[in-house]
């Protein structure tokens, strides 16, 4: 237990930390302050010591030299070593056991649009220091970068001092938030210069939302995240009841937002494991989950729901007969969450009505020993560079099922295969290592009512046997990036078989 003498407070945010000065001063600590945090402590009526006492020097360049000075680093840096203590003895300074630094709100700057001069002047430049300086020297020094973390610290000093684990944890906990802080600066400044979208090196910092119970597996440890910026989507949502969510909840809400936020309102969007076994578009959201429930019934049990609009009472009650795991939607009216509270287990997340299933910029996926970035996939809502590649154009309403097929496709893992009528899936093929099997399997979810409907691939039809599996089970006109070696004989095909083909010239792999 290393009791606290003496301590240096200096926030930026300064909430917590009266609190945390009569902490200190009960404990019998003295109280260094720079100038705005000892302000407030005064007013607090909290006893404190100007630095400026310490240093012997005023704030410089208003305000941005304050404490890089040897009477605070090497009072920081001591070790509890004879010699070092000596030195410090020689020189007047006293050592300095506790450090509680927030720093200057660099990223909040930013989010909210401030010009350049501005960001770079809420850069901290001693307060890093000082955090880097505290945390180096844990040993001796406990250090404490975000508020979270004060009343650890008062109930340490309540029991006569802060013991070593809690030093070492801190410790870690301010140089995490010095990596981050750092991070967000360099991230702006590569923006700023006009640097590529995936620098030479490229630094992520994530802050822990919560532990989750497990991964994907009991046997896995699992925890959710949220990017820099804030949380936004499903990572930001709010959950209006049931259970907590789960590794593998937020895994397939995460992909049923995203596809709800690529088709036209009102639609409802049903997925397991990733992949969505129904989807649909009707004039009303009630229409819209029951057409999307029976894509798939049996698959549709224990689904997660997604809808792109505010989830009313009828559709609510629709919804309350099937089981089902999580719905998300951008909100619920009373009615609705009255009726879908009474399944206790049932999870409801609110999104939000500004926030769309296309918000991410980027698509992590981790690999042994490193990381692949992309950007995020977009589907494309306008047609104008589709091309009709047979003499038979598809009708009004096979267009409307091809557009409607296409955007469900790309959220499918390949190969994919999805078979549509009137604005309903009807028939999924997803996940098959030949897309032949993806048509088959499509055609076998669809059973008889492939008849008239239109099939959309995710990437090319590398034989004409899909496009012959899709005919015979009933399929009238198919989308496809084209681009094989054999389109010549995959759209001779199509024609032979009195099917419209029509090429986007873009896939949607989603392995």
């Amino acid at each position: 237990m290393t009791p606290i003498r003496r301590a240096l407070l200096s926030a930026a945010d300064r909430t917590g930390l009266a609190e945390l000065a009569r902490a200190l001063t009960g404990a019998g600590a003295e109280i260094v302050a720079t100038g705005g945090t000892a302000r407030h402590l005064r007013e607090a009526g909290i006893a404190v010591r100007p630095l400026e006492q310490v240093t012997g020097f005023p704030e410089l360049l208003g305000g941005r030299v304050k404490t890089l000075h040897p009477a605070v680093h090497a009072a920081l840096l001591a070790r509890d070593d004879p010699r070092d203590l000596t030195e410090l003895a020689r020189h007047a300074i006293a050592a300095i056991d506790l450090v509680a630094v927030t720093l200057y709100p660099f990223e909040q700057a930013v989010a909210a649009g401030a010009a350049m001069a501005a960001a770079v002047e809420e850069i901290d430049i001693g307060g890093v220091a000082l955090l880097r300086a505290a945390a180096k020297n844990w040993a001796r020094v406990t250090v404490l970068a975000d508020p979270v973390h004060y009343p650890l610290v008062i109930e340490a000093l309540a029991a006569g001092g802060v013991p070593e684990a809690l030093r070492l944890r801190l410790a870690a906990e301010a140089f995490a938030r010095v990596a981050a802080y750092d991070a967000a600066i360099a991230a702006y400044f590569q923006r700023a210069a006009g640097q590529a979208r995936f620098p030479d090196r490229l630094t992520l910092t994530f802050s822990k939302l919560a532990d989750l119970r497990y991964g994907e597996n009991p046997h896995q440890r699992g925890a959710l995240y949220a990017a820099p910026g804030g949380a936004g989507g499903v990572v930001g949502a709010q959950v209006l009841g049931g259970r907590a969510l789960s590794y593998n909840n937020i895994a397939d809400l995460e992909a049923a937002w995203a596809l709800a936020g690529d088709l036209p309102a009102p639609a409802v969007v049903i997925v397991k494991h990733l992949n969505p076994c129904g989807a649909a578009v009707a004039v009303d959201l009630r229409e819209a989950f029951v057409r999307a429930r029976d894509s798939d019934p049996v698959a549709a049990f224990g689904g997660v729901v997604a809808t792109n609009v505010l989830v009313d009472a009828g559709a609510a009650q629709a919804m309350g007969e099937l089981f089902l795991e999580a719905i998300i939607a951008p909100a619920f009216e009373p009615g609705a969450l009255e009726i879908l509270r009474s399944k206790k287990n049932l999870r409801l997340i609110a999104v939000g009505q500004s926030s769309t299933g296309a918000d991410a910029a980027f698509e992590f996926r981790s690999v042994r020993g490193g990381m692949l970035l992309q950007d995020a996939d977009r589907v494309r809502s306008e047609v104008s560079g589709w091309r009709v590649v047979t003499e038979r154009q598809p009708t009004p309403a096979e267009w409307e099922d091809l557009r409607f097929a296409w955007a469900i496709c790309a959220h499918v893992k390949s190969n994919a295969i999805v078979f549509a009528k009137d604005r309903q899936v009807v028939g999924v093929g997803a996940g098959q290592m030949s897309r032949v099997d993806s048509v088959r399997l499509a055609a076998h979810k669809a059973a008889g009512r492939a008849a008239g409907a239109v099939a959309a691939s995710d990437a090319f039809f590398p034989f004409a046997d899909g496009v012959e599996a899709a005919a015979a089970a009933g399929v009238t006109a198919i989308v496809q990036p084209g681009g094989s070696v054999r389109d010549a004989e995959v759209i001779e095909a199509a024609r032979r078989l009195g099917l419209a083909m029509v090429l986007t010239g873009e896939r949607h792999f989603r392995h």
